[in-house]
């Protein structure tokens, strides 16, 4: 799929004549740098006159990059400045040519030096699986050395299986529905779970149709396509936790609004309706990967919609998994209508937590853009406390919004039990509220509408797909045991 790789190494020494950075603090004497008077010049003009943070010098055989970290409001924002510098780096690294960079420890803590090679290797990412000439655009940054006493292996392969999450979560999202529908998305993570040591099961559409699974069954009507419902777990016989934490993740492979036909430009990214499932799915083989002492499974159901056929139309009455009837007003609010299907099935495993991940509305994105990620809470307080610090560990930051029982009159029908959308003020929210009518545990909903895909470069994040919550929760299940 996308080109993703690049080696990390932990080394003792650093190498002759190959690229190298150091992170400063801004009281940091350069004199046993064994800088030229001219190039201590030089840095201390583009310091103090110019006020740059990352300074470079060009050694003919090599560069020398120089970070100068700033006192930042909190910790969490002086790793997010590191991870940027990092992404400029390794910009300036493949426009000349550098294959090798080395990152030297000069006294600096580990979180520092992870973080910087963290951005570096995230910045490193393409998706160049359909250009003819791939092998000339490919980046030339192959490897990173980080050079420190410090760091331990583990350390180090956890940056390495979180990033290599991260950009298996951006290829599956990058890919387009003429090369990855419902059947081909459950077989790939289905295959990467169990390569890892995962359990997969995928659910055809026999199975969905025994299960009355109507939500999912209503909105695949419009394709040719069968719909999916796969199943993935990690339970390793260590598992601290007695009850499963489940994620659900929306896998609309391709979203065309149905009968609620999207305008033509909306269409043009909705390869893109479902990173929820690939966040969570890459979630599953990273803590497989890792051999995380956590028991968690994964649930996807997918297909994508379209308006051919005996498709789903607005005023339709269906009826979900569990018995509830909805109306639908709105063939374009049908992540809602598969994840509730997931939701309920979620029961039989009587979670500890379900954390649901989903392109979901254009009101969330409208509300905060791409900088953080609406969330809402129904009987989770703790755990979401936990997660609001791992997302400003990573700097995917949530932003909590209400779960207020008022809005649940929005989505009351006349007709039958809910409807599925619930008018223009607060969508999103109303979205959250449909969800949580299924639900019966601890449950933690996350719309991740506009940073799940950029159309304009943004750091380390990228262009397209950007695997946004597979590191948050990677860092959250890191922190275990967690409170109940």
């Amino acid at each position: 799929m996308g080109n993703t790789q690049i080696s990390i190494i932990k080394s003792d020494k650093l190498s002759d004549n190959q690229s190298i950075i150091y992170i400063l603090k801004e009281d940091n004497s350069l004199e046993s740098f064994h800088f030229s008077g001219d190039e201590i010049k030089f840095i201390d003009y583009q310091r103090t006159e110019l006020k740059k943070e990352l300074v470079i010098l060009n050694r003919f055989a090599y560069w020398i990059y120089l970070v100068f970290t700033k006192k930042a409001k909190t910790q969490a924002i002086m790793l997010e400045n590191l991870r940027k510098a990092g992404a400029k780096i390794g910009n300036h690294a493949n426009a000349n040519g550098v294959d090798i960079l080395q990152i030297a420890d000069c006294d600096t803590d580990v979180p520092s030096l992870l973080t910087l090679a963290e951005g570096i290797v995230l910045n490193n990412y393409q998706f160049l699986q359909y250009k003819s000439d791939s092998k000339e655009k490919a980046n030339h940054l192959q490897k990173l050395s980080i050079i420190s006493k410090k760091l331990s292996e583990n350390e180090i392969e956890h940056l390495k299986v979180t990033s290599q999450a991260t950009m298996w979560a951006r290829d599956l999202i990058n890919e387009p529905v003429n090369k990855l529908n419902a059947n081909d998305l459950a077989e790939q993570i289905s295959k990467k779970a169990r390569d890892c040591g995962a359990k997969a099961e995928v659910l055809n559409l026999q199975k969905i149709e025994a299960l009355k699974m109507g939500g999912l069954i209503a909105v695949n009507k419009g394709s040719v396509d069968p719909p999916t419902f796969t199943i993935l777990e990690w339970k390793p016989e260590n598992a601290i936790n007695e009850k499963p934490i489940v994620l659900v993740g929306k896998g609309v492979v391709y979203d065309s609004g149905g009968y609620s036909l999207k305008p033509g430009s909306s269409m043009e990214t909705m390869k893109c309706d479902m990173a929820g499932a690939a966040a969570v799915s890459a979630v599953v083989w990273a803590a497989a990967s890792l051999k995380l002492p956590v028991h968690i499974i994964a649930l996807i159901p997918a297909t994508d919609n379209r308006l051919v056929g005996n498709a789903y139309v607005p005023g339709d009455i269906i009826t979900m998994m569990d018995g509830t009837t909805v109306e639908v007003l709105n063939t374009d609010a049908e992540g809602r209508l598969i994840l509730a299907d997931a939701l309920t099935y979620a029961k039989k495993y009587d979670p500890m937590l379900v954390l649901n991940f989903a392109t979901l509305t254009g009101s969330a994105a409208r509300a905060i853009g791409s900088q953080g990620i609406v969330a809402m809470q129904a009987d989770a307080r703790g755990f979401f406390d936990e997660l609001e610090e791992s997302g400003n560990n990573v700097h995917e930051r949530l932003v909590e919004f209400p779960m207020w029982d008022e809005y649940k009159e929005q989505i009351k029908s006349k007709i039958a039990d809910l409807k599925n959308i619930g008018g223009i003020e607060a969508g999103a929210i109303t979205a959250g509220k449909f969800l949580e009518h299924f639900t019966a545990y601890p449950f933690i909903h996350f719309d991740i509408a506009s940073p799940a895909f950029l159309e304009k470069a943004d750091s380390y994040r990228g262009l397209g797909g950007t695997g946004i919550g597979v590191r948050l929760v990677l860092d959250f299940l890191n922190k275990f045991p967690l409170k109940e």
